[in-house]
C-alpha cells in the first residue's frame, strides 16, 4: 500500500504547487455553467498527474473529472479531481484541493486529498489510520446534535439542489453552524480530522469522494454511498462520525 501511497502523495503536493504558482492570477476558463466552471488550469493539473502517476504505474486506467488516460481494462484505477473547488478557485477564495485515490477492482486502497494554501496532506491507505501531516487523525465524538457542526452541499444540478434545500433548512436550526464550503473532498477530511461531524450532498461524482470516503471511514467515521437513479454517475453521499442519530436519519432523506 505504501507504494500506491506514495505516488499519490506526491502527485497532489506536484498538483498542489501548481495551483499555488496560478492562484490569484487571471485564469483561462473553458466553460462556464449556472453552478459551475471549467478552467484549462482543471486539465493541466489532470495531465500532471496523469503523467507522474503512470511514469511509475503503466498499465493502471485513469479516471478523472476531466477524463480518462492509461490502460482502462487494467483493475487498478486511478481516481482523479484536479481541483475540487473549482468555483472557489476561480474567485480567489483559498479553499479547494486536489483528491487523489486508487481503487482495485471497485475497493480503493489509498486515498490522498491535499489542500496547498494550508499546506495540510490528508492520507491513508487500507487497514491504515487515516492521517494529517503525518499524525493521525479521528472523527468527532460530540454526541449531541446541537453541538454538532454539518457542511451541506447544493451540488450543479436543480434536482440535487432542490433535495438538500429542506436538509439544509431543517438542521440550519437544529446544528452549531451549517456551512456550505464548496469542496466534498474537504468536507470529507474535515469529518475525518474532526473538524465536522457531518457532510451531506444529493449529487456528487466518484472522484469528489473517492479518497475522502477511505478517510472517514478509516477515521473511525462511517460513510453512506446511494446512486442517484435520475442521474447516472451521480451520488448521494452522508459522511459522519456516525456518533449523533439525528444526523444519521438524513441518509434515508437525500438517498431518495
Amino acid at each position: 500500500m505504501s507504494l500506491y501511497l506514495d505516488a499519490a502523495v506526491a502527485a497532489a503536493r506536484a498538483a498542489g504547487g501548481l495551483l499555488r504558482e496560478h492562484f490569484g492570477r487571471t485564469l483561462d476558463v473553458n466553460e462556464f455553467h449556472a453552478h459551475d466552471i471549467k478552467l484549462a488550469l482543471d486539465v493541466e493539473t489532470q495531465e500532471l498527474i496523469t503523467r507522474l502517476l503512470l511514469e511509475q504505474f503503466p498499465d493502471h486506467a485513469i479516471f478523472g473529472e476531466e477524463g480518462i488516460g492509461g490502460n482502462q481494462d487494467s483493475p487498478f484505477q486511478w481516481i482523479v479531481d484536479p481541483i475540487d473547488g473549482t468555483v472557489n478557485y476561480f474567485y480567489s477564495i483559498p479553499h479547494f484541493c486536489t483528491s487523489i485515490a486508487v481503487r482495485r477492482d471497485g475497493k480503493i486502497l489509498a486515498g490522498v486529498i491535499y489542500d496547498p494554501m494550508r499546506d495540510e496532506l490528508f492520507a491513508t491507505a487500507q487497514g491504515e489510520p487515516a492521517t494529517m501531516n503525518g499524525q493521525p487523525m479521528a472523527v468527532s465524538q460530540r454526541t449531541k446534535l446541537g453541538d454538532a457542526m454539518m457542511s451541506i452541499g447544493l451540488s450543479k444540478v436543480t434536482e440535487a439542489i432542490n433535495t438538500n434545500l429542506p436538509v439544509l433548512e431543517d438542521m440550519i436550526h437544529r446544528v452549531r453552524k451549517a456551512r456550505m464550503m464548496g469542496s466534498a473532498a474537504l468536507d470529507c477530511a474535515y469529518v475525518a480530522s474532526g473538524r465536522l461531524d457531518a457532510y451531506v450532498e444529493a449529487g456528487i461524482s466518484i472522484w469528489d469522494v473517492a479518497a475522502g470516503m477511505l478517510l472517514v471511514e478509516n477515521a473511525g467515521g462511517k460513510v453512506v454511498m446511494t446512486p442517484r437513479k435520475d442521474k447516472p454517475g451521480k451520488f448521494a453521499i452522508i459522511a459522519s462520525s456516525g456518533h449523533i442519530p439525528e444526523i444519521e436519519e438524513k441518509a434515508a432523506v437525500i438517498a431518495k
